[in-house]
């Protein structure tokens, strides 16, 4: 199939001139990488909050006062309910300090899992686009190679400036498809470092609050009011 090859090498022409599954390869990696872009700012912004809970969960674990008031609906006040609500329960009384700290920290635990995967969704859209994309574009650029054979086998001709429009027609897919992958590969590394030294430091507050309140419980009682009121 024979295309008219612009001499204009603009990105604009060339995207007007390419062939039509070299345009919509164009397109679809677009749109892909406008999506990553606006994952990775929600992400940015919902892990800077989650890290604010974080540190006032690694607060009151330091401190013998409660976290603070208003935390009902938040993680870290959810993530210590839990463990309340698991130290209120003395029905076993053969249960051991040991054990009764281990079912606190695993209700907590629960809670902070739960938590945690409510900011995962988009990173594995993410992954997908990082391994995807380049060979998308790859796609685009075979297409559009073999789009410009053919345009010189029809004008029997090999000079530069038939073949140069429908060479960089392909290669401009290639550069779409590393554009939307490697920032979606370098931000998914990124958030997916960031989520785990969170639960790492949220994995640490809960042993420290199971401890005292399965050796403390008076303390953890004045805790518990505190955080209700």
């Amino acid at each position: 199939m024979e295309t008219a090859l612009p001499h204009d090498l603009s990105l604009t022409a060339l995207f007007l001139a390419a062939d039509p599954v070299v345009k919509a390869v164009m397109v679809i990696l677009v749109l892909v990488s406008v999506a990553c872009w606006t994952i990775m700012f929600e992400k940015l912004v919902r892990l800077g909050r989650v890290a604010r809970q974080v540190r006032r969960l690694e607060a009151a674990a330091r401190a013998d006062a409660a976290i603070g008031t208003g935390l009902a609906d938040s993680m870290s006040g959810r993530i210590l309910a839990a463990g309340i609500a698991e130290w209120r329960d003395q029905s076993d009384v053969r249960e051991s300090r040991a054990e009764r700290r281990d079912r606190i920290e695993r209700a907590m635990r629960a809670t902070m899992a739960a938590e945690l995967r409510r900011v995962e969704p988009g990173l594995p859209f993410l992954a997908t686009v990082g391994s995807s994309a380049p060979f998308v574009g790859l796609f685009g650029t075979v297409w559009g190679i073999m789009n410009s054979f053919s345009s010189i086998a029809a004008r029997n001709d090999t000079s530069l400036a038939v073949v140069a429009p429908g060479i960089a027609e392909a290669l401009f897919a290639t550069a779409l498809g590393l554009v939307a992958a490697i920032p979606a590969v370098v931000a998914y590394n990124k958030l997916a470092t960031r989520i785990t030294r969170l639960a790492q430091r949220l994995n640490a507050a809960i042993a420290e609050l199971g401890n005292r309140m399965a050796k403390t419980p008076a303390r953890a009682a004045r805790t518990a009011k505190e955080a209700a009121e």
